[in-house]
């Protein structure tokens, strides 16, 4: 069978709205321990925050913490829908350096899947391959090749 990502993405999302400002950002940031929070307007999906966004957007030019996570915003942002396997949702993230992936449907933010989520998947799938892989590499090295 095979997995899309609606059966591996998160969909306990912590975001925020364009009504916040860069230091409550930063705070949810930190006190949930993540460094990427999409943006919303009810469920819509505007844009996504990174801790980088916040540091390059917004701190190193000299934006206090009042100002408005629009400042900061990335808009222009891939996602995908639930129905896409998890394969071309890893192709995709790959190809573009994507480390979150937004979900969507008809605009409206479903879930984020994340490059952990697909590398706890694929460890399920290949865990067995790569054992015999790796066991079989072993046995057929040379024994000068060990030293």
């Amino acid at each position: 069978m095979v997995k899309t990502i609606k059966d591996i993405m998160s969909t306990d999302c912590v975001t925020a709205t364009t009504q916040d400002n860069i230091y409550e950002l930063a705070v949810l940031m930190k006190q949930n321990d993540i460094g990427f929070v999409p943006i919303v307007e009810g469920k819509k999906l505007i844009g996504v925050v990174t801790d980088r966004d916040l540091v390059t957007r917004g701190y190193a030019n000299k934006h206090s913490g009042s100002t408005s996570v629009s400042e900061v915003l990335t808009k222009e942002v891939k996602t995908v829908e639930s129905s896409i396997t998890v394969d071309d949702a890893a192709k995709l993230m790959a190809t573009n350096q994507i480390r979150r992936l937004p979900v969507v449907e008809n605009g409206e933010l479903m879930g984020v899947v994340s490059i952990g989520d697909l590398a706890i998947r694929e460890i399920f799938v290949n865990e067995a391959g790569d054992a015999l892989s790796s066991i079989s590499e072993h046995e057929h090295r040379e024994p000068s090749a060990l030293h």
